[in-house]
């Protein structure tokens, strides 16, 4: 069956226009696709694969090499006077699952040490040398593989070390990665690497719409009489990439353009000096896609609408994008001044009259959003700044999914021992295989250098890194925790452990308790940045109904259990420690904690005044938890900053 044709895929011009600008060019870095679920980002990633043109590689060469310009050290080398044969350009796609050796490729440690023969078997970015290699939900894919992906489409190679033994070959290709970002952002320095990036979103035209499902029918009634219908204007398209990648090599970038790039660059307080290189290659190739031979203003003002929104991202909480009005403000401060009659120097081309005038702000809004719900009064406080967290983590050593914050045992880290003799994957330990092999060498007929190896002398190493945890929130949004500046604070604290929940790769949820009842305000994801925007609207009002925010919290580490069990908890309890709903509340709030008492909890003690009833310690006692007042949350640092900032003792 042909796949779905490139050309009749509806809409999505920036989309369609950066993949095929990075067909032109595979220097711009790839491209990194971010929307909702169904939006055809797969669709037409895999379509592009159709466009690009044929390449001449060398018969039986593993790894692609081009006849005309082999690569001197490929494994498969020396390619002299070479045999090779045409075909099309691959599309190859990396499974979110697959494992190292997979990617970069492997080598047989038995051979190396018993034969002294370096047997390479190669992975998928030999696989994609020359061709596309795409990643869905890249964002789920470990940081250290995205990494790897990241460094090989850079640097053109791919290098593979195991035990002294290194092996490298040309590793060039289209990098392109589609995420949906309810899942879960990328790291900021893995953003930054991806060369361009796209926001796409399903349309809101019925009429668009409407045509979508027309052709997305016909092509899955008769996909390859569908296809033939668009093969012309596929055809003409790859003539027009083709004819763009010739062309490349002759487009000049002149010293204004440069200018300008730096301009907009500096203008957007853009991070290093990357997106400036990337900037500029991108406007070299949408100008020979133009049929350019010079890059102009419009080919500088789309490339930096391609290359720049993602770098201008401090945080997961800052919303992706750039301002037209600023982008358009940097083009005309990068042109020369024109000279006049009137221009009497610099500074004279505008008058007072036409600056920007400041408009003061206030430290606050005139009064804060309130409503009524269920009989009681509420209101919606916005957070404070951010800080440098404190660092907790969960008890004991776990065997999670790869991250930073608590002890594990992982794939990756430092070698801290010897996996027992039944585990057969992971990074071979070189001396226990020897140590394991030396005593069956007289018995196996050694009789010269080397080892005989058998399989069952290969010994894993037993390595200890981090790894990323759940991070259930249980949030107090009763009316004892309503004063604005209290709830100010608490919001900022919290938002502090978000962000370092999502620099440590942790998944989060969201517990809020308030009235009657508590509610799963956000069930457990690794998007940071919804669990942000939940907390933000957190309204706060009414009694505190403390046993039933731990009961809920409790349900949810249960189902969690079942559904993620390798992730272990932590629990922050965010709350002054009352409990005012409902007869014996505060009773029916310790017998809650002990159905608590197994997972490691943070009470983060937000009561404040001079009177003190130590509730929250309390409560930190029975769910054998570590009491930590809200000051004390920053790190150690910036403690007492935060003390100062906010005028209260911890």
């Amino acid at each position: 069956m042909k796949p779905y044709p490139f050309t009749a895929v509806v809409g999505m011009p920036d989309l369609r226009l950066a993949l095929v600008l990075s067909s032109i060019s595979p220097a711009v870095g790839g491209v990194l696709v971010r929307g909702e679920k169904g939006t055809a980002k797969s669709t037409m990633v895999r379509a592009l694969a159709g466009l690009l043109p044929s390449v001449d590689v060398v018969d039986s060469c593993r790894f692609s090499c081009d006849p005309a310009a082999p690569d001197p050290v490929c494994p498969d080398g020396p390619h002299d006077a070479a045999r090779s044969h045409r075909r099309p350009a691959k599309l190859v796609e990396l499974p979110v699952g697959a494992a190292e050796d997979r990617v970069v490729g492997s080598l047989n440690l038995e051979r190396a040490l018993g034969e002294g023969v370096t047997d390479y078997q190669p992975g998928l970015l030999a696989a994609a040398h020359r061709g596309l290699l795409y990643v869905d939900e890249v964002n789920l894919l470990h940081d250290h593989l995205v990494d790897t992906l990241l460094d090989a489409a850079a640097m053109g190679r791919a290098t593979v070390e195991r035990e002294g033994v290194s092996v490298s070959h040309a590793a060039r290709f289209v990098l392109i990665g589609t995420m949906n970002p309810e899942e879960g952002e990328l790291r900021p320095q893995l953003l930054d690497r991806f060369g361009l990036t796209v926001e796409v979103a399903s349309s809101r035209d019925p009429e668009q719409r409407v045509e979508v499902v027309r052709r997305r029918l016909a092509y899955e009634a008769d996909p390859d009489g569908f296809a033939a219908r668009y093969a012309d204007e596929d055809a003409r398209l790859a003539e027009e990439i083709e004819s763009a990648q010739k062309l490349l090599p002759a487009v000049k970038l002149p010293d204004d353009a440069l200018r300008q790039i730096a301009e907009i660059c500096a203008s957007f307080e853009v991070d290093g000096m990357r997106a400036d290189i990337v900037t500029a290659r991108a406007a070299v190739a949408h100008a020979a896609w133009a049929g350019r031979d010079e890059v102009t203003t419009d080919d500088v003002r789309v490339a930096a609408r391609l290359a720049l929104p993602h770098r201008r991202r401090r945080n997961p909480f800052d919303a992706p994008g750039i301002s037209e009005e600023q982008l358009e403000q940097a083009l005309q401060d990068a042109q020369p001044p024109e000279p006049g009659p009137e221009d009497d120097g610099p500074g004279s081309g505008s008058t007072p009259d036409e600056a920007p005038s400041e408009v003061p702000q206030g430290d606050a809004p005139q009064g804060e959003p309130q409503q009524k719900q269920n009989g009681g009064q509420q209101k919606t406080v916005g957070a404070g700044e951010t800080f440098k967290a404190r660092v907790f983590r969960v008890k004991g050593t776990g065997e999670g999914e790869r991250g930073r914050r608590s002890r594990a045992i992982t794939d990756s880290g430092r070698t801290i021992g010897v996996q027992p003799p039944s585990v057969r994957d992971g990074r071979p330990h070189l001396v226990a295989t020897v140590k394991a092999a030396a005593p069956h060498q007289k018995a196996r007929g050694r009789d010269g250098a080397g080892l005989k190896l058998r399989r069952q002398d290969l010994r894993f190493a037993l390595r200890e890194g981090r790894e990323g945890n759940l991070v259930l929130f249980c949030v107090d949004a009763s009316g004892s925790m309503g004063a604005k500046a209290r709830m100010r604070e608490v919001k900022s604290a919290v938002l502090s452990l978000l962000l370092d929940a999502y620099q440590r790769r942790d998944k989060v949820g969201l517990v809020t308790f308030r009235g009657n009842a508590a509610e799963l305000a956000l069930p457990p994801t690794i998007s940071v940045d919804a669990a942000a925007s939940r907390l933000e609207g957190l309204p706060t009002g009414g009694r505190t109904p403390l046993a039933e925010g731990l009961l809920e919290a409790a349900r949810v580490l249960r189902v969690e259990e079942i559904r993620d069990p390798r992730r272990r908890p932590l629990l922050v309890v965010v709350t002054d420690g009352r409990a005012t709903s409902g007869p014996d509340a505060v009773a029916r709030a310790q017998a809650a904690a002990g159905l608590l008492t197994g997972v490691t909890t943070i009470v983060m003690d937000c009561e404040s005044g001079k009177m003190r009833l130590g509730l929250a310690a309390d409560l930190a006692t029975h769910l054998g938890a570590e009491h930590v007042p809200l000051a004390d949350v920053a790190a150690e640092s910036l403690a007492d900053a935060v003390r100062a900032r906010t005028g209260k003792a911890a």
